[in-house]
Order: structure tokens, then sequence, then C-alpha cells
């Protein structure tokens, strides 16, 4: 793909990959993603925000041919996804000169084959003049590396993010024209990546309000010509309360387990409460991740292997700890044959979570009335903590 014209003298660069499935051999990409670059031409100088990942170097390369000079060139975060072209940008123009953050510098010279007089370090809110235009850099760390920060162009009111805001999807539109597609792989990309730091993206969103943000330009996906629309979003997920939800990851190996998760999904839902269920032996993990942004509930479903869960529980509860929701309660069902250690290995792989712990119901072999009955005692229970924190299916009532 050429060059695109977002404004005067500023230019997309880059690559839509449509056929990339996984990132970071983990993150399904059901949509592909894509890398941006921006080119910025000043009155006396001129500036290449960010690169592209490695294998599609040869695109921006090519988009580069007719650009007789480049001053400098930012990085924002040190991943080879953003970073990884910068050798081959600094081989074709061996005087520009790479702005990072201090914290950067270092992480970029380790991952990466620039050397060290190649770099500018620059502090938080410091400027750079590119004659008719200005470039502020505001560090915004913890997005999602601690070394990141955005650029601040301040004559054009556009906010360069990089994985701030940023969203998985391979389209040719170059601006946002469907935000309800965009809200889904926005919100499935700060789940898998930015949840963990929530609070710290708290401050950097408090950090960023003072802007006058009119373009919101991230290194993956579509460019914001509303940058509200992106922004609320993402108070919302780090903000907002709880929905009316429960999250239920579970396996079955023989049936027992699932026929006690198709009774406790229709105990929920006669009691009101929304369920997202996921099969883990088939899920999109992407998936499980986004619905964990907003739930009030976890509950594992899983039977006992070799005296503990089975390991894709076992994955789901690490997970769930690694992306550290703000769930409050937290349960397991299942079916062992003679017994285990199945609640308290879960548990000890939960730390993270700072959450109520709900009487599991643990069932031996094919479920009976029993199990049924307690499984409908866990549910109400479930319900009644949901509407005493005041929580629904849009989040907490005011």
């Amino acid at each position: 793909m050429k060059p695109r014209k977002i404004k005067e003298n500023i230019y997309w660069m880059g690559s839509v990959d449509w056929d990339r499935r996984l990132f970071d051999s983990l993150v399904p990409l059901p949509d592909g993603t894509s890398y941006n670059a921006y080119l910025v031409e000043g009155s006396e100088k001129t500036v290449l925000l960010d690169s592209v990942d490695p294998a599609r170097a040869d695109e921006l390369l090519s988009q580069l041919e007719s650009v007789p000079r480049i001053d400098y060139i930012v990085s924002h975060h040190a991943e080879q996804d953003h970073s990884g072209t910068i050798p081959q940008v600094l081989a074709k123009y061996p005087k520009a000169k790479v702005i990072a953050t201090p914290k950067a510098k270092p992480m970029l010279m380790d991952l990466l084959p620039i050397a060290e007089d190649a770099f500018i370090t620059v502090e938080d809110g410091e400027t750079l003049s590119l004659g008719d235009k200005t470039l502020q850099f505001i560090r915004t760390p913890w997005v999602h590396w601690p070394e990141t920060m955005v650029t601040y162009l301040q004559e054009e009111k556009i906010l360069f993010s990089c994985d701030f805001f940023g969203s998985h999807i391979a389209t040719s539109d170059l601006f946002v024209s469907e935000e309800g597609r965009v809200y889904e792989a926005a919100k499935r990309y700060y789940a898998e990546i930015m949840m963990p730091f929530r609070n710290i993206i708290a401050k950097n969103l408090e950090k960023l309000a003072p802007y006058d943000v009119e373009m919101i330009a991230p290194s993956h996906g579509q460019i914001y010509t509303r940058p509200a629309f992106i922004m609320d979003a993402y108070r919302d997920w780090v903000h907002g309360s709880p929905r009316n939800t429960v999250v239920l990851p579970y396996v079955s190996m023989h049936g027992s387990t699932q026929k006690m998760v198709d009774y406790f999904v229709a105990s929920l839902v006669e009691k009101g409460v929304r369920v997202e269920l996921f099969n883990l032996a088939v899920t999109d993990i992407g998936k499980l991740a986004m619905s964990l942004v907003d739930a009030a509930t976890i509950v594992v479903g899983t039977p006992t292997i070799l005296a503990g869960p089975h390991p894709y529980a076992a994955y789901a509860a690490f997970l769930a700890n690694a992306l550290r929701p703000k769930t409050e309660f937290l349960s397991i069902i299942g079916s062992y044959g003679w017994g285990g250690k199945t609640v308290d290995t879960l548990a000890a792989m939960v730390p993270n979570l700072k959450v109520e712990v709900l009487d599991p119901v643990l069932y031996k072999g094919v479920p009976s009335e029993t199990a049924f009955k307690a499984l409908d005692h866990l549910a109400h229970t479930i319900a009644a903590k949901h509407r005493e924190n005041g929580y629904t299916n849009e989040g907490k009532k005011s």
C-alpha cells in the first residue's frame, strides 16, 4: 500500500497484515492487524514515528523511496512490531536520530542493532520543533511496557498513541468507519495487554485529559477522528463497575462437568444473571479475556484429572490471574472420580485476584439431584451478591 495522506504533510505509512492470525505466539487475530508508522514533514525537519514489524520491512522501505530525508525516528515503544525496522530505516537515513525515553534506549539496544550514539533521549513533556510543527513527548508507562510514551502534534492536535487505544484490525479504511466493530476489537486489545495495568492506565488517561486532541493515530488499527469514542470506552473499562455477568470457562472430559455447567447456566439465567460461556477445548482466548473486563463473577468448570484441575482450567485460572480483572467473586464447579486437590490448586493460582471465594460445587461422578440443588444454591448466592452490590447488565446503579 502507498503512503496515505492524513493532513497536509502528515502521512500514514506501514502495512496492513490481512493474513496474520496469531500475535506473540499467543493472541488470536481474527481480523488481522496493521503496523502503523507516520511521517510528519515540517518546514525544517522530517520525522518518522515508529516503524513496522520486521516481516513487513520491505513495504515501509518502498513507501520511503520518495522521501529524501528523515531527521528523526520516534520510537514510542521498544517491542519489535513497532521498532523492528528501525535499523533498516537508519541504514537508509544514516544521519537520522532515534528519539526515545531514557528507559527505552537500553531496551532498544538490547533488542536491535542500534548504536548508542544514534539516540536522543527525551524527558516527559519535552518538545521538538520541526519548523512549523511541534512535537511534544508524553510518557505513558505500562501502556503496555514500562518505557512507553506517546507524541502530541501541537498544531494539528493529533495524538500518536502507539499501543494506547489500538486495535487489531486489517482494513482498507484509514479512519474509523464502523465504531461498533472497532469497539469490540479495541476492547479485546485492551483486555489482552492493557487490563493488568488498568490502575496506571487510569493515571495516563488523566495525564492526557488537558490536551486538546482532535485525532488519535495508534500503531495498530484505524485512526480515530472522534477521540471521545475510544477515550470514553477506556474510562469505562478502567473505572466502570463490574456487570451482572458470570464468566464461565469450562472443560469436560466424560460429560459430567458438562451436565453441571448446562444446569448451572440455566439456573443463573433464570435468576436474571447474564452468562458468558467458554468451552476451553475450542475457545478463542481473546474472547475470554474480553469478557473478563466487565464480569462481576468468574466460575471455573473443571473435572479432576491426576488429582488436580484439568490443564485447560488451570490455564484459564492463570490467564485471569495475569490479566487482573475487576472481578468481585470466584467459584469452582465440576466432577471428580475419587478425590484430589482441584480447589486448593486453582485457588493458589489466582493470588492477584482480590475476590470473595464462594463455596465450590464439586460432585463425585455423574451429577444427581444433590449436585443440582447445590448448583441452584450457588446461582442464588451469585444473583444475591450481584443485587446487593447494585450490579446490572449496564454496570452499577448510581
